[in-house]
């Protein structure tokens, strides 16, 4: 498929400073615009269809004040033999999950809903990254969850952060564990006819 000439404005259905930060990074500058879809109306336990159903809602939900844009929505979860976690409620829930994690491995899912609302397109993917957590003792992890960090993430650490110090190897992508893949955003802009040199060309002075 042709690449389009001038790609619209590229808006980020989430509020996740990461996964700004990831398109940042890769050259896309987002329009962030928090979906507020409430999650709960999701009820699903396999965790592909759980995120990219979420995803897709997400996107779904800011589509309709952007309808001239690309939206991108994304949701992880982590599953640890077949469980799905989402980010913690409390530290006394931190703690027992990294207590369950320690020394084990467990997969994150990130759904990837990108949608074109003018052209009523859309492509769906989901991405999935093996964790091998580290043997981490008692006293890390309470230190670790009482930075803070993992409190707001859903496979309760942060890899771009000081969970990454608790992390023995990943097996896959590894933006995906931050929340976003970016192989897979290029395979999927590419699906819908946009090439990433269009939004580096937007950047680029004349």
């Amino acid at each position: 498929m042709t690449a389009i000439a001038s790609p619209p404005e590229f808006v980020l259905a989430s509020a996740s400073p990461a996964r700004c930060r990831l398109l940042q990074q890769a050259g896309i500058e987002p329009t962030v615009c928090r979906s507020g879809f409430d999650e709960s109306q999701v009820q699903l336990d396999e965790p592909t269809a759980l995120v990219t159903t979420l995803a897709r809602c997400k996107a779904e939900a800011v589509a309709t004040r952007y309808p001239q844009a690309l939206i991108l929505g994304c949701d992880s979860v982590l599953a640890i033999a077949g469980e799905i976690h989402g980010k913690p409620s409390s530290p006394a829930e931190a703690i027992a999950r990294w207590q369950q994690m320690r020394g084990n491995s467990g997969e994150i899912y990130t759904g990837h809903a990108l949608l074109e609302p003018y052209r009523q397109r859309q492509v769906i993917r989901c991405g999935v990254t093996t964790v091998h957590f580290a043997l981490a003792s008692d006293r890390l992890i309470e230190t670790y969850i009482a930075t803070g960090e993992p409190m707001h993430c859903a496979g309760c650490f942060a890899i771009d952060g000081r969970g990454g110090l608790l992390i023995e190897k990943l097996v896959g992508c590894h933006s995906n564990v931050i929340g976003l893949s970016l192989p897979l955003l290029h395979a999927m802009l590419n699906e819908l006819g946009y090439s990433v040199a269009d939004f580096w060309e937007q950047q680029t002075p004349s």
